[in-house]
């Protein structure tokens, strides 16, 4: 099975301090975009390749994306293997054809299909909308490249019409409305889907932090230590926030099926005060970095308290999957996978 080079041109963290809060500006799944706008703009024909819909384990997932240009130079993935090859060279044969093109593909991922198979044998399909860039849509691919490296969300609207975008935030992650066999309308939210709050600032959230950067996840830290040195360190986090007290976590968002939560600050006491400015409030997932005894001491004193139980059974802890972790990298990556978990559950 072939596989497919992913080649693509990430923007550099850049940071700016403002008051109290420290804004990291990062990139926002716009490799794909970017490229596009860049090869267009020199002239370069490029065609969109976009995954529309996805079933079973099919390693495509809705929202997969990958540009191809006339020069040979491509970015991003569909799901990779012999049926993305095999779209990168229909791609190039369109752009030499040099006609404005689009059509849709079912690829079975089952060599025991009557048609429609993507000579992968993973199981499952996806729906493929092959589509040539136009002028037209320059002006709203390079609005989504602004609107993401802004930290905003929007929608991107595909359809046979071609690419538009607006500034209004979409309920849903993705909507895909079929209107005929060959006609459709697909609805993304577009910059970052999830967002990820972590609760102290130290060599744990650093770790987590850099793990997360590499996924669909908005991270903002918060800590009251304003000269902590594995704060100033974190490139990876999209947004710090230095706290007069953790007791400020009252003005959290209320929780979504988006928002994740992991408290990990230096001691029990603060751990205490954190939970309990978050006690009113419900998320995607909610986990504490602490030891069996000291939750149970915690959750001992909280139900004296009658805090809701219904928050309390909500706290995932001992935080992470179970895989005996030692260094604060291995702690991270426990965190990373049950968060994983839960998102895609």
């Amino acid at each position: 099975m072939m596989a497919i080079l992913i080649r693509c041109i990430l923007f550099v963290p850049i940071r700016a301090i403002r008051g109290k809060k420290i804004l990291v500006a990062n990139h926002s799944n716009i490799d794909v975009w970017q490229f596009i706008a860049d090869k267009f703009s020199a002239g370069i024909p490029v065609m969109l390749l976009y995954v529309l819909q996805s079933e079973g384990s099919s390693p495509g997932r809705q929202g997969f994306k990958m540009a191809v240009a006339k020069d040979n130079d491509f970015c991003g993935t569909i799901g990779g293997g012999i049926m993305e090859f095999k779209f990168v060279e229909l791609a190039k044969a369109r752009l030499q054809e040099d006609k404005a093109e689009q059509d849709i593909y079912r690829q079975v991922h089952d060599k025991a299909a009557g048609k429609d198979q993507s000579g992968m044998i993973c199981s499952g399909e996806q729906t493929i909308f092959l589509y040539r860039i136009i002028s037209a849509d320059l002006t709203h691919i390079e609005a989504l490249i602004r609107s993401a490296k802004e930290m905003k969300t929007g929608t991107l609207q595909l359809n046979n019409s071609g690419i538009e975008f607006s500034d209004d935030v979409p309920e849903a992650h993705f909507e895909f409305i079929p209107t005929s066999a060959d006609e459709f309308t697909l609805k993304e939210k577009t910059g970052f889907k999830n967002t990820l709050h972590i609760i102290g600032g130290g060599h744990c959230a650093l770790a987590l932090s850099k793990l997360m950067s590499e996924m669909d996840f908005y991270i903002h830290i918060y800590d009251e230590r304003a000269s902590l040195n594995t704060l100033e360190q974190n490139i990876y986090a999209h947004q710090r926030t230095i706290l007069t007290s953790y007791t400020e976590l009252t003005k959290l968002t209320r929780g979504a099926d988006d928002t994740y939560v992991v408290v990990m600050t230096f001691g029990y006491r603060t751990d205490d005060i954190a939970l309990r400015a978050l006690a009113d409030k419900t998320f995607k997932y909610l986990g504490v970095l602490g030891s069996k005894n000291k939750m149970k001491k915690l959750f001992e004193q909280y139900r004296a308290e009658n805090i809701s139980e219904q928050f309390l059974s909500s706290i995932r802890s001992p935080i992470g999957i179970q895989i005996k972790s030692k260094t604060t990298a291995e702690i991270a990556v426990s965190i990373a996978a049950e968060i994983i978990s839960v998102k895609n559950s």
